[in-house]
């Protein structure tokens, strides 16, 4: 039966019906639904399909001789061999068992063994169909002590139809090994890692776990000193994949499982059989198991547990957190939370606001100066500009956070403390900064000094606690520094950094940056981090002081060079980013730095390249290659002239959109390769080869 025509219904000739279904490795369908009944035969109308037992010519496979009668059968028929694989075994009888094995490259899906078994009393078969070889696409063998691997493309998407395969050793063989996902996301039930038992992969005997989907155990651990994974997608759309950490741990454990984050664990030990409790801090909830037990099988018997913060809570203790639900994760909808902080009579409360994301204009926080629904309002707050920091007059606080129905932000993070009437409240140490001083009475002062690269986005370099209106109070708004969009740089070296660093820079920017340097200097500037919105957010470097001046080149996504030399005392940046989606940004250092009488500087190595020649000497040349399937931007070699400066700027090595590939072998990329490529393309690349072969 095959194709999309429902059968007619199917009776069986005695008491017994045998359905083998097997399906190819190109596309799915939607299956099928089959009832069954169980009638005394006179009771079924003769119509449909009668199924009458096969016999062979040798006799070895009939089930009912000449007259009916039941002849049991005790010989299995020949299972044959796996395509690209072999069998070990050529017995078929009663109990007898037969192996398989694939050749160098190709992976066994199914069983490894099969036993040839009784079915029905009358029914000689074997345990499971004969496994499949296929060819494996991807994946190496690892070993120990410790490591890290990941899904192809990983943290793009992987590839479709992949047969992916990985072999951890442990290099001690006394020892078993440890992993952890750092990222998984896979197609649900579509694609899958299963992850087993030394090192026979595919055998359904050693499988450990079977995973697909988003959700991981915290630790998985091998029996042996060996662990295999294989990988297996459709050929549909997949998923971002994983990343994986591995290690070599001791016997007879199942590893450390961590604590969770707002948590306290009771117990350090991680052998068979020892149990691990969990509680939470003062003010959280636990959400999963309170102990967990390591099984013989060297896996935990639960996932650790997280501690979630309430939505409805009220805070006694002088100094404390405040946290949206599931922070920082994202709090979810149709939220009403309230959060009331009461202090003793005569004090008051600080509230710093340490990171803040909600929906814009649909999900608020409120902060009240008491402890009822109709208490004054001291601010409402909504998206993800970070408040500053609140007082309150009395000694109570109420905070109401209210999300809608659709979409959050990664919620609040919100500490709190009280003070009494002679004093300020602790304003903390400001993120990216230093803070001198540690006495916040009446009189006192503190000093904040931002880190390299950042400046003061709020307040002055020092504060003092005074007496103002009546009020205990600093004298400016505490300090906040932030990474500048744009500015002049003379020192001789500095770090320079995207706006918003560490975190993502925001939509819509035009920053300007200009270095410079005493003359006759030229200026370095090293690339330690980089990672824009690929095509849309872009860093331009000049060789001058403005936008007129040479380019010395144009980045975006995170193909970036090491280094970039100026050939005078000034160098010119601009960052454009577009409306939409942003990305990690940028950190760099620049130094000024003296030319050499008698060479060039390194000119260093294109991204996805090499160079041939170390001579930087004055009238000496430099050529470079590119790795295969990228194509260098221009051929000619960069000479050393007697000016000290590079005859052109670093080439760069470019994955392009088409053209024309000549030789007997060679490797063709999409555009932007291993960075998502662009929209909107239509790239065509006539392949070459010699004359008379294909």
């Amino acid at each position: 039966l095959s194709g999309m025509n429902i059968p007619p219904p199917v009776i069986s000739n005695k008491n017994w019906l045998r359905l083998h279904f097997v399906t190819d490795s190109n596309h799915r369908y939607r299956g099928f639904s089959t009832h069954y009944q169980v009638k005394k035969a006179i009771d079924f109308k003769s119509r449909g399909f009668k199924l009458f037992p096969g016999k062979d010519n040798s006799n070895k496979f009939s089930i009912l001789n000449e007259g009916g009668i039941k002849q049991a059968s005790n010989l299995c028929p020949d299972p044959g061999e796996p395509e690209n694989g072999k069998r070990i075994g050529s017995d078929f009888s009663l109990g007898a068992t037969v192996q398989f094995s694939c050749d160098e490259d190709y992976v066994l899906q199914g069983s490894k063994s099969i036993t040839c078994q009784r079915i029905a009393e009358v029914f000689a078969a074997w345990s499971d169909h004969r496994p499949v070889c296929k060819v494996k696409t991807c994946g190496f063998n690892l070993q120990g002590p410790g490591g890290t691997f990941t899904s192809p493309n990983f943290p793009f998407q992987y590839d479709s139809n992949a047969q992916c395969v990985w072999v951890i050793t442990a290099i001690n063989t006394n020892k078993v090994i440890q992993i952890n996902f750092e990222e998984f996301d896979l197609e649900i039930g579509y694609d899958t890692l299963t992850i087993g038992d030394g090192g026979e992969v595919g055998d359904p005997k050693t499988v450990l776990q079977v995973l697909t989907g988003s959700f991981v155990p915290d630790l998985i651990v091998s029996m042996s000193n060996q662990m295999w994974l294989h990988l297996q997608t459709d050929e549909s759309v997949g998923s971002i994949g994983f990343k994986v950490n591995y290690k070599e741990i001791e016997k007879e454990s199942c590893g450390d499982p961590g604590t969770p984050l707002y948590g306290i664990r009771e117990g350090d030990g991680f052998s068979n059989r020892d149990v691990l409790r969990f509680e939470c801090q003062f003010g959280f909830e636990l959400i999963g198991e309170k102990s967990i037990i390591c099984q013989e099988n060297n896996q935990w018997s639960a996932n650790i547990p997280i501690c979630i913060f309430p939505c409805l809570s009220n805070f006694t203790a002088p100094m404390g957190t405040v946290l949206s639900p599931d922070y920082p994760e994202g709090y979810g909808n149709n939220l009403n939370c309230i959060w009331t902080i009461i202090s003793d009579p005569g004090s008051r409360i600080h509230l710093s606001f340490n990171d803040f994301d909600l929906e814009s204009q649909f999900d608020f926080l409120a902060v009240k100066d008491g402890d009822s629904p109709d208490s004054p309002i001291i601010g409402t707050f909504t998206g993800a500009e970070v408040p500053s920091h609140l007082t309150s007059n009395g000694h109570i606080l109420r905070l109401e956070f209210q999300a809608d129905h659709s979409m959050s932000g990664r919620g609040f993070n919100i500490t709190y403390n009280t003070f009494g009437h002679n004093e300020c409240p602790d304003p903390g140490v400001p993120i990216n900064a230093r803070r001198f001083g540690d006495n916040f009475q009446l009189g006192s002062s503190i000093s904040v000094i931002c880190e390299e690269g950042f400046i003061k986005t709020q307040g002055t370099e020092t504060i003092t606690c005074m007496l103002m209106d009546g009020k205990v109070m600093w004298s400016g708004p505490i300090p906040k520094c932030g990474a500048p969009c744009g500015g002049h740089f003379s020192s001789p070296s500095g770090v320079i950094l995207s706006p918003g660093w560490p975190g993502y820079y925001k939509d819509s920017l035009n920053c300007e940056w200009v270095i410079e340097a005493e003359p006759g200097h030229s200026i370095k500037i090293t690339f330690e981090r980089f990672q824009t919105e690929l095509n849309y957010d872009v860093l331009e470097v000049h060789d001058g002081p403005n936008l007129l001046s040479p380019l010395l080149g144009s980045y975006n996504g995170t193909q970036v060079p090491q280094f970039l030399f100026s050939s005078s005392n000034f160098i010119y940046l601009l960052f454009t980013t577009d409306n939409s989606r942003s990305n990690n940004g940028f950190k760099i250092h620049y130094e000024s730095v003296t030319v050499n009488t008698y060479s060039c500087l390194d000119p260093g190595i294109p991204v996805h390249g090499r160079r041939y020649g170390h001579d930087f000497s004055i009238g000496s040349t430099v050529s470079f290659g590119c790795d295969p399937g990228y194509r260098l931007s221009h051929e000619e070699p960069l000479l050393c002239e007697k000016n000290h400066w590079w005859s052109h700027p670093l080439p760069t090595c470019d994955a392009l959109c088409g053209g024309d590939v000549r030789g007997p072998s060679g490797t063709i990329l999409s555009p932007g390769y291993p960075d998502l490529y662009p929209n909107s393309l239509n790239c065509t690349w006539t392949v070459d080869v010699t004359h008379g072969k294909g």
